[in-house]
């Protein structure tokens, strides 16, 4: 090789090894945020929260979990007492594409690949304007297991996820129950 092919190579490897690093580095999840502030950093270790239900869809199948603080309300009775869940209340919503269990003897859905997990978190000081809840979706790409935002501004959660929620007000704009307590 000449001195300025190695010049070259030299001067390039580091770049390579940027470039390669970042393509094989896994997505930090905790930095993302919606357009309305709710960041995944905020639920930093959902996964462990306790399970409130299951439910199914048509395409997909969802475990509720809640915040140590809402279990707490639910136990409590809250909302079925009438008293509304307590500020730092949240729930995360964990949904995967549904599909047959290939060796289950009998007909019975299971997940598949993971498709979404949302957010609903209560601060009276923060979301006033949604009666102190706030919603955040994250939709996930299993080709490339990564994140995203379902929506770009801030008026999609309130649009859509807020909106729904009213239909369930009586029930301070939560709609699973509680199955333990």
């Amino acid at each position: 090789m000449t001195n300025k092919k190695i010049e070259v190579s030299v001067a390039l490897a580091p770049s390579v090894f940027v470039l390669m690093s970042v393509a094989l580095a896994a997505q930090d999840k905790y930095t993302l945020k919606f357009a309305n502030g709710i960041a995944f950093s905020g639920f930093r270790h959902y996964e462990s929260c306790q399970t409130v239900a299951v439910s199914q869809t048509d395409s997909g199948i969802k475990a509720i979990l809640a915040s140590t603080t809402m279990i707490k309300a639910y136990r409590e009775g809250a909302p079925d007492n009438g008293k509304p869940f307590p500020d730092d209340s949240k729930i995360v919503k964990i949904e995967w594409n549904k599909g047959p269990n290939p060796v289950s003897p009998y007909s019975v859905n299971v997940p598949g690949p993971l498709k979404s997990v949302s957010f609903i978190e209560r601060d009276s000081k923060r979301f006033p304007g949604t009666r102190n809840w706030e919603y955040a979706q994250f939709l996930h790409d299993p080709a490339t297991k990564t994140f995203k935002p379902s929506g770009t501004t801030a008026t999609v959660a309130k649009t859509f996820c807020y909106h729904c929620h009213t239909l369930v007000k009586q029930r301070d704009y939560i709609f699973t129950h509680c199955v333990q307590r």
